[in-house]
Order: structure tokens, then sequence, then C-alpha cells
């Protein structure tokens, strides 16, 4: 993929992201753009395809807390241009497979059963369920024109280590090949990178976020 971080694209997966959440679809805001999540400490997110103008505009605009900004850089090359009202989270991390990940062992450990739920003819949801009551770890899928959107992959931390994240990708995936979509897309924390690069995920972009708190 090129360098330049797509804006296509972007807007694609932040209505998966949205979808997922059963939030309203996202607007445009100028170059970016924005989506009206509606909670206590995240009223609001700008989401910008590059820094620009109009992200440091709004930087610089907003002082009411809980409006989250995100944009596709680094902290470093964000730090020195936002007031230092923002507090900045975690780097995340844009990241695209397209072709087949590298799963070689999808067999599920002794006590363990997978449960796939379509929710609607574009979205997904994979659960592994311990016993089959307790559940271990949840992935979804949601399918945005030519693109795979995976979100939220989740493992209980008692069940972690035993490769069922991998698994959940692994269902996913095969959904999404069913439907014919070969282009996959996540945004990743620092751990899950590292557990999606083993997968043969690779980077796109960085991933800041930052919001004023209450």
């Amino acid at each position: 993929m090129s360098n330049k971080v797509s804006e296509e694209l972007v807007g694609k997966w932040l209505k998966g992201w949205s979808l997922s959440r059963d939030l309203p679809l996202p607007d445009r805001y100028k170059s970016g753009f924005r989506v009206d999540v509606g909670e206590e400490k995240q009223k609001t997110r700008y989401v910008f395809p590059e820094l620009n103008d109009d992200f440091i505009q709004l930087a610089e605009t907003v002082t009411e807390p809980w409006v989250y900004l995100k944009v596709c850089t680094s902290h470093e090359e964000l730090k020195s241009l936002v007031p230092e009202r923002w507090i900045f989270k975690p780097e995340g991390y844009m990241m695209y497979c397209s072709s087949p990940m590298s799963i070689p062992d999808t067999a599920l450990p002794d006590h363990y059963s997978a449960e796939i739920q379509c929710m609607t003819p574009e979205y997904f949801t994979v659960k592994i369920l311990c016993n089959k009551t307790e559940w271990a770890a949840v992935g979804r899928l949601l399918i945005v024109n030519d693109v795979a959107i995976y979100d939220r992959i989740v493992t209980e931390e008692k069940h972690r280590r035993k490769g069922l994240a991998r698994i959940v990708m692994a269902r996913l995936e095969e959904i999404a090949v069913s439907k014919g979509i070969f282009n996959n897309f996540l945004v990743a924390t620092e751990q899950g990178k590292l557990l999606y690069e083993s997968l043969g995920w690779k980077l796109y972009s960085r991933y800041s976020s930052i919001v004023i708190p209450g």
C-alpha cells in the first residue's frame, strides 16, 4: 500500500467501527469525519486521515471535555502542534492484510467451542465459549464495500495464552473469504499489533488520539 493514507479507506474503517457499536454512521467534517458517540466519556470523535490545518484548527478551537480528536500520524509529529490541555491516549496502529493469514493451527482447545452469529448480512460475530456457557473470546467482522473490518477482538484474561484470539481471527477471515473479500483492515493497540504481525498483518499508519479529560 502507498505511504499516503487513503481517505476512502479510513472512512470505510470508521463506518465499520460505528456499525460494530450501533452508533450513527460517520459524517464528513472538512477533510475528516465525525461520529456522535454519545457516551459520558466520549461525546464525539473526529478522525482525520492526515495531520493538516483542519485538524490543528479543531484542536485549537475545542475546549470541552471528552471530545476525541484522532489522526493518522505519530505522537512525535503531533505533540508540538496542539495546545497543552490535550492529553495523549496510547498510540494505535492501523493495519492491513491482503493475503491469507498465517495461522497454522486453528483447532480449539478442549472444553472450548466457537459460535458464529450473523447480525446483518454485513456484520458477523465470532464467540468462543468455555464449557458452552462462559464466554472466553470474541471478535467482530464488518463488510464495508470491498473491505473486511475486524473490530473489538477481545480475550478474557483468564482464558489468555491459549491461542483463542488467533482462532477468532481465523474464523472471521473464513467469513470474509466466503463473501469474496480479501482486503482486511483493523486498528490495533500496542499489544494487539504484535499478535496481528505474527499473523501476517502489516502496518498501514500510526494512529494518535487526544482528548481533554473532565
